[in-house]
């Protein structure tokens, strides 16, 4: 018996299938092999096509069927993972009526904080517990009054995953847990948000029927599965955002539990039990995945934009002249550099507005360079660090809504790779990381199994998870890498 993961990111789409016995990943893969192009008509704006991903999820499929060669009729369950906040809108035919606009897009920040203020922060708050900031509401009001003919052909209005459901079952639908992750969800009234719909001129039927995170949210086409090579029939049941995914797959479900990542973008994410928020909005509180109304359970968000992009732009651009140099040669060139890159700073700001920051867009920035002090080995450590220290930047303000991280956990992939900033991380935040080995597609297919009954239990969908490698704060380095975050705040502050 098997399951099959989806995780449908900005950079890559991947696929896993899962021994629903052992846990064990059969196989995955990921496509393109090189990252999907975001387009950016205007600075600050990223959009992507939505058939792009069904494209290369197609792609992906055959190459996790190629490798594991089972019988397709044995998979009982697929679950989707998806990058969160990014507004897909389709015609009465289902079809896309312009390219998807992604997390990492500005362009609606002034509309949601024209909201903020018009609804009144502490209602607003109260309601959606975040401002409607730069999230998928505010997406589709930007639609509304930039591109008033497409505006008047939608049909729905989706987020990504529920895109990759709709191409795999013919029906449009969203879950709770999304709609909190685009402002449309009123965690008062535990209903769609027409606070902010009214205050947009947004129609409610717009949005999508609700259905549970973990069900039947529909079965496989006949035209979907020969897409696939798949079997007609088989259950879609589990959908959800990209980040309570990735706490799902390290088992991140209760209070007081964190979980991290560190891909493209930078997430911490806490679980609670109390609806809190910070009154700036600088980090987010979502629905989690196994929230119900009588054991609540939400998600405390901390998102830095430019993580593991500001990695690959110094390998793809600052080190253009030698392509062939590895991310693990990378770390091996930045560890001849001491902590702290002597006064060297990198504010990894680069992409797109930053929530921690008031929604600020400030830049990537590289200050205190020293022609006659800092070469090539300086840069590449001021800017893991800066990764870092921004990450923890976060974290001080997530302490304030209740989130206190002595243990996180992460999958043993993207920059935790990387020695210098899994030792800078743990130091200075003072937490144990625990890291295993697995990802967002096999944590859908965890998923998937538990929303299909195959697993009876959460528990029980954990088979064969455990932790690979411990990373332990040390003590002998935390001063040094205090004062070098000292020096870091010092240049964050010229700028917000």
């Amino acid at each position: 018996m098997f399951l099959l993961g989806y995780d449908i990111g900005s950079s890559s789409i991947k696929a896993s299938l899962l021994n629903a016995e052992t846990g064990e990943a059969l196989a995955s893969a990921f496509c393109p092999k090189k990252e999907m192009e975001m387009l950016a008509v205007q600075p600050g704006w990223a959009e992507q096509h939505p058939d792009t991903w069904w494209e290369n999820l197609k792609a992906a499929t055959a190459e996790v069927l190629s490798k594991a060669q089972v019988d397709v009729k044995q998979i009982k369950a697929i679950g989707i993972s998806y990058q969160m906040h990014g507004l897909v809108i389709v015609n009465k035919h289902q079809k896309v009526l312009r390219p998807s606009i992604i997390w990492c897009d500005s362009r609606a920040v002034n509309i949601g904080n024209a909201a903020f203020e018009k609804i009144g922060k502490k209602n607003c708050l109260d309601h959606l517990l975040n401002s409607p900031g730069n999230f998928t509401a505010s997406k589709l009001k930007w639609v509304k009054d930039n591109e008033p003919e497409t505006y008047a052909k939608i049909h729905k209005a989706m987020l990504p995953g529920d895109f990759i459901a709709m191409k795999m079952t013919g029906e449009i639908t969203t879950t709770s847990t999304g709609l909190s992750e685009g402002i449309l969800w009123d965690f008062k009234e535990e209903k769609v948000a027409s606070i902010l719909l009214d205050q947009y001129g947004i129609s409610a039927d717009l949005i999508p029927n609700i259905v549970p995170v973990f069900s039947n949210q529909g079965t496989l086409t006949a035209y979907a599965a020969k897409e696939l090579g798949l079997n007609p029939g088989t259950v879609i049941a589990y959908r959800g955002g990209d980040q309570p995914n990735n706490a799902f797959s390290l088992n991140v479900l209760k209070t007081g539990e964190v979980a991290a990542t560190a891909g493209t973008s930078g997430v911490i994410y806490g679980v609670s039990d109390k609806a809190k928020y910070d009154e700036q909005s600088r980090v987010n509180t979502f629905v989690h995945v196994n929230h119900t109304t009588e054991a609540p359970k939400y998600g405390v968000l901390l998102c830095v934009n430019g993580t593991g992009i500001l990695n690959s732009w110094t390998k793809n651009n600052l080190l253009g002249y030698n392509k062939e140099l590895t991310y693990p040669e990378m770390n091996d060139l930045a560890a001849k550099a001491p902590i702290g890159s002597n006064g060297l700073n990198m504010l990894p700001f680069g992409n797109g507005a930053e929530r921690i920051l008031g929604n600020k867009e400030i830049g990537a920035q590289l200050s205190g360079l020293r022609f006659n002090s800092h070469n090539l080995s300086h840069v590449l450590r001021a800017a893991q660090e800066g990764i870092v220290f921004s990450l923890n930047y976060g974290l001080e303000i997530m302490k304030g809504v209740g989130v206190n991280a002595s243990t996180i956990k992460a999958g043993e992939g993207n920059m935790f790779l990387s020695p210098i900033f899994s030792e800078a991380f743990s130091t200075l935040t003072g937490a144990v990381v625990e890291l295993y080995k697995t990802d967002g597609s096999q944590g859908a297919a965890r998923a998937a199994g538990y929303g299909a009954g195959v697993y009876k239990t959460l528990n029980d969908a954990f088979v064969g998870l455990n932790s690979v490698r411990k990373i332990e704060p040390k003590e002998n380095l935390k001063q040094q890498y205090l004062d070098a975050y000292n020096n870091w705040l010092q240049t964050l502050s010229k700028h917000i």
